[in-house]
């Protein structure tokens, strides 16, 4: 063989193993999206070179980009298969650390996971810009629910929820301007109190109301017309194969054992609520414009409430709604969605239902003293539910103050007032007078708590928390935030 037939032969070889190296990382035609490949190998030279602490079953091999070939010649440089910034993958990183939350099923928490931070981000950019990337199972988990059932929670790993913050970052500016004014749930500028405003004072308005509950909707969730939403509004390829990828991922049960659901998007994954308003926004928002143009509704995630000027129109959407949902592969819960009747001073009919809960306020005929004048009457307002009430004593006995004898009433403030001042500044947006039952039982904890550590009896406990009162009304969180019992309407009575 002479020397030119070499080198051309040498020449053929490297750019014959540069081409298979590009198409390594660029599979996304036709690549599996099976969630069992998780962890697929990688396939880009330059994470195995910046890996290289990572165990492997086999050398690693020289980078073609860095390595000449033995004509002399350099390979040409390798593009990503994906358009991914680092800085894309850091900022999601630190939402996701923001956010905090559980481990996934590697048992690696945000703190363990900033151990190797740049590493972990390295690998996770570079498997997600070639098309490399595949979730891990997700951790099922159940907490209770109001009604003594349990709710089904999916909680991925860390690195998991990075990917999917990078996901959920790149798609909601392109969906908010798609998006009903009326959804408030989980989207920018939008919130739960602004939702329960408008509904307030749209049941001035119209007499009837639909309160609209879907049975089991993020569990039901189906998979294709989810990803044909999807498809519709994203143009990145990679987008569309990590969310399918992550939709199919199978989740691991407390025993170890690990199940492909089929169907729905676990709660407790970071793009699972942008997914289920994209799913509803064409089941029912879409749908509630097109069909029933004229009527108003307000929906928080799968939270709806219907607004009706009639008893038979309430009814009559309620049939099209549960025709609407079979198609769209979801159902209404047969015994929690109802009509009910917005009775007040002014409306009397009399018909059983006349109350329905929403984001955590009733709404129900209540007595209210009018702004202009000291006469009471009666309207249809909202105010802190008997289940929210239900959920915070809960907390509270489990915290058992009564026993923190050997700390002081600052550090016994301190550890309440995270819970408490979240929790009033929520429910004291509407009918403040309704909280004072709840404030009272916390003075109560905070009587027994003193009478444990000092020893008095119950009269000089009590003028001791009505003195502390007096020189520090800002040391819990209650007693600043219902120093005023106003409603918004008028006095509550």
């Amino acid at each position: 063989m002479t020397l030119n037939q070499a080198q051309q032969r040498n020449v053929g070889t490297c750019r014959s193993d540069d081409k298979r190296e590009i198409q390594g990382g660029n599979n996304s035609k036709n690549e599996s999206s099976k969630a069992e490949h998780r962890d697929g190998v990688i396939r880009s030279s330059d994470e195995g070179a910046v890996m290289a602490v990572e165990r492997r079953d086999h050398p690693i091999q020289p980078d073609l980009e860095q390595q000449p070939c033995n004509s002399g010649m350099k390979a040409p440089a390798k593009a990503k298969s994906y358009e991914i910034s680092k800085h894309e993958v850091y900022n999601a990183w630190k939402r996701v650390r923001a956010n905090r939350g559980a481990a996934g099923i590697d048992n690696e928490s945000i703190a363990n996971f900033e151990v190797k931070l740049k590493e972990n981000l390295y690998k996770l950019w570079n498997r997600m810009s070639s098309g490399t990337y595949f979730p891990k199972a997700v951790r099922r988990v159940e907490i209770p629910k109001k009604d003594g059932s349990k709710r089904p929670l999916g909680i991925p790993t860390v690195y998991d929820r990075i990917a999917q913050e990078v996901v959920r970052a790149r798609m909601e500016p392109a969906l908010e301007s798609c998006f009903h004014e009326d959804s408030y749930g989980y989207r920018p500028g939008k919130s739960a109190i602004e939702a329960l405003e408008v509904c307030r004072r749209r049941n001035w308005k119209s007499d009837w109301v639909l309160d609209v509950d879907i049975q089991k909707f993020f569990d039901t969730i189906d998979h294709e017309l989810l990803l044909k939403a999807v498809r519709k509004h994203c143009s990145e390829k990679w987008m569309v194969l990590y969310i399918e990828r992550w939709l199919k991922a199978p989740v691991q049960y407390p025993d170890g054992k690990e199940e492909v659901l089929g169907m729905g998007t676990p709660q407790g994954g970071v793009i699972s609520p942008l997914l289920a308003n994209l799913y509803l926004h064409y089941a029912f928002d879409k749908w509630m414009e097109r069909e029933y143009p004229s009527i108003k509704f307000e929906r928080y995630a799968d939270d709806v409430v219907i607004h009706c000027g009639s008893l038979l129109e309430s009814q009559k959407i309620k049939e099209s709604l549960e025709q609407r949902f079979e198609e769209c592969k979801l159902s209404l819960h047969p015994d929690k969605t109802k009509v009910v009747y917005c009775r007040d001073l002014r409306r009397q009919i009399n018909y059983p239902n006349v109350s329905y809960t929403f984001l955590g306020y009733t709404f129900k005929p209540r007595k209210a003293r009018s702004r202009w004048s000291e006469d009471n009457f009666t309207s249809f307002l909202p105010a802190v539910s008997k289940e929210a009430k239900k959920q915070l004593l809960s907390k509270l006995r489990e915290k058992q103050t009564r026993r923190w004898i050997t700390s002081t009433i600052e550090e016994v403030a301190e550890s309440l007032n995270p819970m408490l001042r979240g929790w009033f500044n929520y429910f004291s947006q509407f009918y403040r007078s309704a909280l004072m039952q709840i404030a009272n039982n916390i003075d109560h904890r905070l009587v027994k708590w003193a009478r444990s550590k000092y020893g008095w009896f119950k009269l000089k406990a009590w003028e001791w928390l009505k003195l502390l009162k007096q020189q520090q009304p800002k040391l819990f969180a209650h007693w600043e935030l219902l120093k005023f019992s106003k409603d918004r309407i008028g006095r509550a009575v």
